[in-house]
Parts: structure tokens; C-alpha cells; sequence
């Protein structure tokens, strides 16, 4: 399918608080979930759709690029949930989806090309609505794929399977995806070796980890969990401060004991760099940390929101595991995913139909033209 778009006009403002704008990318999609490179440099974004699609969008045409809608199952909370871009794509044409298949099970799969190959599926408890499927597919820059699942339980519905580690339930996982059949388990994951425990397991002790990144400079990790009740949490640090790190879920919810009348101890955790309560929003979408050029007051700024509230947020490590954040933008949006392109300029996808670039607010006003 092709679209084209129609000659429009727009002169970014925003209301005096306003930290960020966000100047429209592309509209008109159906229910996207990310926006992406093939790492080449053309500029070209692709868009995940959660129905199974993923479109190419070139500044004027959307295209699409491929269709996975025989192996999805959509919605609402499954579908196609993530994907990235081998870093050689443009060598091997490799693609990653994590996507809930027809089983209402979570998978990960490689495609080259069109032809598909599974990597593994994760079985969702068949005991509730199926829910909490997580998640995030990105490389970090050790080369290797990290996937994030989230530990699988309805909302009304609490379990320990985040802390169990004879599954993938409720964990942040990383594997070599250039050697094995169809992957090789890297020699220094820390359980590579342990009996009874899945190898594939970096962390654990997550209840949603709905999106996370690796910062393109210092390689810190940088992730959103999604809380049950009252606190939604954001957790950043080095790759090997996560290794093998306990992220507490569901001993503790952010920072607090879970429930919060329960006694608990934080002792052999790792807590959260960040947390904000439930009145400013009900499920955390990570983001990326700002590495671009053109917004230069933004510089080092990690940028998550919320996608109940629509809040856009901007966090800076004074120092290490010291942070500060502030309000960036009320924008209204379903703050489903951001986005970072190739010179590290980032974006913004509104589960509604929309994409947009983030822009300072305190810059000069921006004329964006598209034309047919």
C-alpha cells in the first residue's frame, strides 16, 4: 500500500510553559507502537503498527514494508509490540519483531527479508486476560539483542513469576543473535551456566518493561517498568550494574514496599533511579536519553512519558545515580513509544494515529512542509 500526503503547513507554537514542542512527522496510522531506523542514513523511518504492519515512511510517501499479520495476534494488549534493525542491516537484512502470536504467547522471531525464523516463544499464563507481554527489542552496544517481557499477570491479578527464573516471564534477556541455531547464549550472561535457570536472563524482577534504550555514547540502560498501583518507576544504569540485578518486582513497586502496608526489605535490589506516583499518570513509556545536535539545550536530557497522562518528562544525572527531572510538555497524546534516529534526534508516537519530532520550545519557530 502507498499514501501519499497532501501540501500542509505547519508553524509550530507552544503555551509559554512549554519546555519541547513536537512538530508532526506523519499522521494517519493505525494504532503504531514504534518508529525506528535501518541504521543506513537515509532518514527514512519505519512504523510499527500493532495490527502486524510496519510502514517505511521516506518524509513524503508511506509505504509498507512488511506485513506479519498471519502470525499476530491483535488486541488490545497483544499484536506486534516491537522491532528493530540488525546493526548490519544493510549487509544481512535482518529485522527483529517481538510480537504476541496466534496462541496469545509472546515470540521473537528474525526475519531476512520476508522469509521468517522463530527464535523462541514464551507461553503466557492461560489463567487470566493475557496481559503484560512487555516489550522491547533493542541492541545494545556490545552487539548483542536485549528483549524486555513483562511477567504476564492481569492488572487485578499479582504473582511472583518476575522473580522466578525458570522462565522469561517478567524479565530483561540478552542473546547473540549472529551465532548458534537460531542463537547462541553469550558466555558472560549470568546465568549462562546455572541449572534450572533459562540462560537467556540478564535481569529480572520486572512487572511491564514496556520500553527501554541503551544510551549511544556511555551505553547506560535506560528503562520504564510499569507499576501495578501507585508508582510507576524508571531504572538507569550501567550494563553491568544490571547484570544479574533483581529490579524487586513484586517485593517492592518503585521505590516502596508492595503492598504498601507490607513489610518488606530492599536488601540484594536494585531500586529505581527515578519513580513518579499515580496522579501524574498510570504507565511509564521509557525513552532516550538526547543525543542529537539540533536541540542543543536538551543535551544529555533522558526524555520518558506517560501514556495515561500524556506527559512528556526530561531527567538529567547530576551525577552518578543522582537525578533531577521536570515537566517537558502536557501534550494530550497516548505516549506509546519515542523514537531516535540516526543523528540522535528523537520522536514521539501517539498510539492514535501520530508521529512527531521533538523540538525546543525556546528555538526559533519551525515551518515543517510536506509535500504530494
Amino acid at each position: 500500500m502507498t499514501s501519499r500526503l497532501l501540501l500542509v503547513l505547519f508553524l509550530i507554537t507552544a503555551p509559554a510553559s512549554a519546555q519541547i514542542v513536537l512538530a508532526p512527522v506523519v499522521g494517519g496510522l493505525d494504532r503504531p507502537v514504534q518508529a525506528v531506523t535501518a541504521h543506513d542514513h537515509t532518514g527514512d523511518l519505519y512504523i510499527a503498527q500493532q495490527e502486524g504492519r510496519i510502514f517505511r515512511y521516506d518524509g513524503l510517501t508511506l509505504s509498507l514494508f512488511l506485513d506479519i499479520r498471519d502470525v499476530v495476534e491483535c488486541c488490545p494488549n497483544g499484536g506486534l509490540l516491537s522491532v528493530v534493525f540488525h546493526p548490519n542491516y544493510a549487509i544481512n537484512k535482518q529485522l527483529f519483531v517481538l510480537y504476541v502470536d496466534k496462541n496469545s504467547d509472546t515470540a521473537v522471531a528474525r526475519y531476512t527479508g520476508t522469509t521468517p525464523q522463530l527464535l523462541f516463544t514464551q507461553p503466557q499464563p492461560k489463567d487470566n486476560v493475557p496481559n503484560h507481554h512487555g516489550g522491547t527489542l533493542q541492541f545494545g552496544p556490545d552487539g548483542m539483542l536485549y528483549i524486555s517481557i513483562g511477567d504476564g499477570g492481569a492488572y487485578v491479578k499479582v504473582t511472583n513469576r518476575a522473580q522466578e527464573l525458570d522462565h522469561l516471564l517478567g524479565k530483561l534477556l540478552r542473546i547473540d543473535v549472529d551465532r548458534g541455531s537460531p542463537y547462541a547464549i553469550p558466555a558472560d550472561n549470568p546465568y549462562a551456566t546455572t541449572p534450572g535457570v533459562r540462560p537467556e536472563i540478564f535481569a529480572y524482577g520486572f512487572r511491564n518493561p514496556w520500553r527501554f534504550s541503551f544510551d549511544r555514547i556511555t551505553g547506560e540502560l535506560l528503562l520504564g517498568d510499569v507499576g501495578q498501583d501507585d508508582f510507576e518507576e524508571i531504572d538507569a544504569m550501567t550494563i553491568a550494574a544490571a547484570r544479574g540485578a533483581n529490579f524487586g518486582w513484586p517485593r517492592m513497586e518503585g521505590l516502596h514496599c508492595y503492598p504498601k502496608t507490607a513489610p518488606c526489605s530492599a536488601e540484594g535490589l536494585t531500586l529505581p533511579s527515578l519513580e513518579y506516583p499515580r496522579a501524574e499518570g498510570c504507565s511509564v513509556t521509557g525513552g532516550y536519553r538526547y543525543r542529537g545536535s539540533r536541540q542543543k539545550r536538551f543535551r544529555d536530557v533522558y526524555f520518558y512519558g506517560d501514556w495515561c497522562s500524556g506527559t512528556i518528562w526530561g531527567a538529567t544525572e547530576e551525577a552518578y545515580g543522582q537525578w533531577s527531572t521536570r515537566a517537558m510538555l502536557a501534550s494530550g497524546l497516548a505516549v506509546v513509544s519515542f523514537g531516535e534516529d540516526d543523528d540522535g534526534e528523537l520522536y514521539v508516537v501517539d498510539y492514535n494515529g501520530r508521529v512527531f519530532r521533538v523540538v525546543d520550545a525556546a528555538g526559533p519557530r519551525i515551518r515543517v512542509s510536506r509535500r504530494a
